[in-house]
């Protein structure tokens, strides 16, 4: 597919795809061993950027930025972008594993707390027979070493893995994804955060009505109300006055 053009969102260009879109470029980024990452961005992910460059470019120079929350979604439709569905990482995540269960594609599992990617590669396995987990691991909260980093990256590249999922929340994933796409063979790098504790089972999620609807914020800020009040009650209203004064357009 190639050249897959984007939406700017205050200056974040958010991909303007549909799920299907996605899974053929991940597809292509394989099978022709090129090397990319993908953040999977909402409201969240824009504000941040706002605040920070780096962020902002790793958001800009990413393989694809997928529209994770329906403001996106908006925002394209918005932009003239019709096609544009939304691609949250939960499900992105799903739609790969299947494809990689086919195909023979190996995945390496980074993040989470302890025992988290065991047992999210338990209940992956169940759901995909014949899936490939080549490799885990969950590192702990403060930076690693050079030596650990070094380590890691020597782990990963020694397993083959394909596919690397990476759930250490935004903007932390972004920034790992970025400093080691060079670094790592696997043609794909995905930054999924919540949905390592979402398909383990450890975490509910939102109805998909309450999906469609734009509202899982607030079905997430009931189930983890001191981790993410601050965020929703400053991002939110933020985004909605910003983005009134700067139209989102394709680019």
């Amino acid at each position: 597919m190639g050249d897959i053009q984007r939406v700017d969102v205050l200056g974040v260009g958010v991909s303007a795809v549909n799920m299907d879109m996605a899974v053929e470029e991940v597809t292509r980024w394989v099978d022709h061993r090129e090397r990319h990452y993908v953040c999977v961005t909402g409201v969240h992910g824009v504000m941040e950027s706002q605040r920070d460059p780096d962020l902002l470019r790793i958001h800009n120079e990413s393989g694809l930025t997928t529209p994770d929350g329906m403001p996106m979604v908006w925002a394209g439709h918005q932009a003239g972008a019709d096609w544009m569905t939304r691609v949250y990482g939960p499900d992105l995540m799903l739609r790969v594993l299947e494809l990689a269960a086919e195909r023979g594609w190996g995945s390496y599992l980074y993040g989470g707390n302890d025992g988290v990617p065991e047992l999210l590669a338990a209940k992956l396995q169940e759901r995909f027979p014949g899936l490939k987990i080549v490799g885990m691991h969950s590192p702990p909260f403060r930076p690693l070493t050079t030596e650990e980093d070094e380590a890691i990256v020597r782990e990963i590249n020694s397993s083959g893995a394909e596919l690397v999922w990476v759930g250490l929340s935004t903007p932390k994933q972004e920034r790992w994804m970025s400093a080691h796409v060079g670094r790592l063979d696997a043609p794909a790098l995905f930054g999924v955060g919540a949905a390592f504790d979402f398909h383990a089972g450890l975490v509910p999620q939102a109805p998909a009505w309450i999906q469609k609807r734009g509202l899982e914020w607030a079905f997430r800020l009931t189930k983890e109300p001191k981790r993410l009040w601050r965020r929703y009650f400053r991002n939110n209203p933020a985004y909605l006055w910003q983005t009134r004064r700067r139209k989102p357009f394709l680019r």
